[in-house]
């Protein structure tokens, strides 16, 4: 398991028009996607569970925050946009990668936690058409 200190985002919506302006939902997803490639954040082709820990806001209080550590996070944003998001930062083509499990919960502090799923597979699975 592999846990990485970066707070997760989701992928904004973009215009060709983002090119050039300096939108800051636009500025915050190009910061994030340098900071992943920083980390060199690895994900493999099948098999991983990539837990997206969202930070709970400051203003939050003790009891409050105490209650919502590591539930799950059921708002915005969509686990599909987070997701899209990490994998458009590694990889200029994300086809490769065809089997994963994405989780969403509330924490302290942003992580993006990556660890692989043990499958074993039917002992006939492959062999039959």
């Amino acid at each position: 398991m592999k846990i990485y200190d970066i707070t997760p985002i989701g992928k904004p919506r973009m215009t060709r028009a983002d090119k050039w302006k300096q939108r800051p939902a636009v500025l915050r997803y190009r910061a994030f996607c340098d900071e992943a490639r920083l980390r060199k954040i690895h994900l493999p082709e099948s098999g991983a569970h990539i837990t997206f820990v969202v930070p709970m806001p400051p203003s939050w209080s003790k009891k409050k925050r105490q209650q919502f550590d590591g539930q799950p996070h059921q708002s915005k944003p969509d686990c599909d946009n987070m997701l899209k998001a990490l994998m458009d930062a590694l990889f200029d083509d994300d086809s490769s990668i065809w089997d994963c499990r994405i989780t969403k919960i509330w924490g302290e502090k942003g992580q993006i936690i990556i660890s692989e799923i043990l499958k074993q597979l039917p002992a006939n699975q492959g062999t039959e058409l």
